[in-house]
């Protein structure tokens, strides 16, 4: 289970009591994180979500991701917002880590999504990113590019030889583009939506969770992080179908300029790289642990795949 941080029923009775939504009535810890510890939290007054910010980077950004989020949340998009206590205040402190909590929203994960189910995340997205390109929320975003190219040297260290040629080969191509790449239009990003951070009544999308890796950034890169997970066959290959779904219900919110198609391939592979060396990161801190850790050869098959051909984007101006 990927709970971090333990919590007794006293401390987190004594936690929830300022926000005024009656009794705790029961608390179980969430075993899907990666990063956070997550419990749902049955209060009296309803269903909450309570997220204990474990990594030191992500609790100096907690009051962007508030601000996000609040934003979102007033303008319609289907997000969980954050609760206030009595006082008003948002980021609380339990087990000596920053605390948010969260109205548990509607809906269950889609693991397997369709056609349906891709054309709704490219609609959320791409109005996340028309809500934000023109007064966007100032937090640079600690695993882009930048990130990318600094610890990718490190990792190739541990890695097999045909795995090294792979990352060599990929780092060499960003570094080439990188002026290219950090010129291209930007927006707050969600920066990991993948299909266990949204949730869905049928084919309806109900919600969409876990922004602590929320930015300003390139819109291209979010929206090729989300095309490598909800797009991907168990090969690793684009499905043609999704992928047409998702670009053409995001690309109704904003045309893509012509700088962004040419460096779709490239971003597709910076981003399934991404994934893959935080993955290999996360597999070294966590081994032999009782935690989630996610396959690292899942992205670096997708980094393959993004070698060989991808469709270009539609309506590139």
């Amino acid at each position: 289970m990927s709970v971090f941080t333990p919590l007794q029923h006293a401390e987190l009775a004594a936690f929830v009591a300022p926000y005024q939504l009656g009794r705790l009535l029961a608390f179980e810890g969430i075993a899907a994180g990666t990063e956070n510890s997550n419990f749902f939290v049955s209060l009296e007054a309803g269903e909450c979500v309570l997220t204990l910010i474990e990594r030191p980077e992500r609790q100096a950004t907690l009051g962007f991701v508030v601000a996000l989020l609040d934003r979102l949340d007033a303008a319609g998009l289907k997000v969980p917002h954050a609760l206030r206590t009595r006082e008003g205040r948002a980021i609380g402190e339990l087990a000596g880590l920053p605390a948010l909590l969260q109205p548990r929203l509607p809906g269950r994960h889609v693991l397997q999504p369709g056609v349906a189910h891709c054309r709704a995340i490219g609609d959320w997205l791409g109005r996340l990113h028309q809500l934000t390109r023109e007064a966007a929320l100032e937090q640079p975003n600690d695993r882009g590019f930048d990130w990318i190219l600094e610890v990718g040297p490190l990792q190739a260290l541990s890695l097999p030889e045909a795995e090294r040629a792979l990352l060599a080969e990929t780092l060499a191509e960003l570094a080439g583009e990188r002026q290219h790449l950090e010129s291209l239009p930007q927006a707050n990003l969600h920066g990991d939506l993948f299909c266990d951070n949204a949730l869905f009544e049928g084919a309806e999308l109900s919600g969409v969770l876990d922004f602590h890796n929320a930015c300003l950034g390139p819109m291209l890169l979010d929206l090729a992080i989300v095309a490598n997970d909800w797009c991907s066959e168990p090969d690793g290959r684009l499905d043609a179908p999704r992928l047409s779904a998702l670009l053409g219900a995001y690309g109704a919110h904003r045309p893509f300029v012509a700088r962004e198609a040419l460096l779709w391939p490239l971003v597709l592979r910076a981003a399934a790289l991404r994934f893959w060396l935080s993955r290999l990161i996360a597999a070294q801190a966590n081994a032999g642990q009782a935690v989630l850790i996610k396959d690292p050869g899942e992205f670096r098959q997708r980094l393959e795949q993004r070698r060989v051909a991808v469709p270009g984007l539609p309506f590139a101006l």
